[in-house]
């Protein structure tokens, strides 16, 4: 499951959505694009599955300093690298590319905008968009992928 742009804050009303929940049950895998804003929720998720995240420019919670400005993982023999924000919309493809040369997908947030295209060479840039603040979009979202052997079997963006 792909989550970003959470923006959660500690001790407030909001929380995710009880669609994201039942994703959360099934998920093996969590990955955060950042924007977690309390370190309380990477602990919650990481109670439904391990959980890979990285630093969101609202990430001010001294707690959640040490997580990474980007990052690369291997899950079911695929290179999944990830970024908070991934930059303006033009050049997007090559700029990725050039960034996470052997990544295979990249997982990016930041504009609460889902994505999910292929950019240069075949890699995979997928945003999950937003559970909690969706901005100009028509829904609320987050994202699946489905990795195995070395493949991307499948990516969704899923609405809430």
């Amino acid at each position: 499951m792909v989550l970003s742009d959470t923006h959660l804050h500690p001790g407030g009303r909001r929380r995710l959505p009880d669609g994201a929940y039942r994703a959360l049950d099934d998920a093996e895998v969590i990955l955060h694009a950042g924007d977690i804003v309390t370190a309380e929720l990477l602990h919650e998720l990481s109670g439904f599955a391990p959980t890979h995240a990285v630093l969101g420019n609202n990430d001010l919670d001294p707690a959640l300093a040490h997580l990474p400005q980007e990052r690369l993982e291997v899950i079911d023999g695929v290179r999944v690298a990830m970024v908070h924000d991934s930059g303006p919309r033009a050049g997007r493809e090559a700029r990725m590319r050039r960034r996470f040369p052997d990544a295979q997908v990249v997982v990016f947030g930041h504009s609460h905008i889902p994505w999910n295209q292929p950019g240069a060479d075949g890699q995979l840039l997928f945003n999950p968009g937003s559970p909690t603040e969706r901005r100009a979009q028509p829904r609320h979202t987050l994202g699946v992928l489905d990795l195995e052997a070395g493949k991307v079997v499948s990516s969704e963006i899923v609405a809430l």
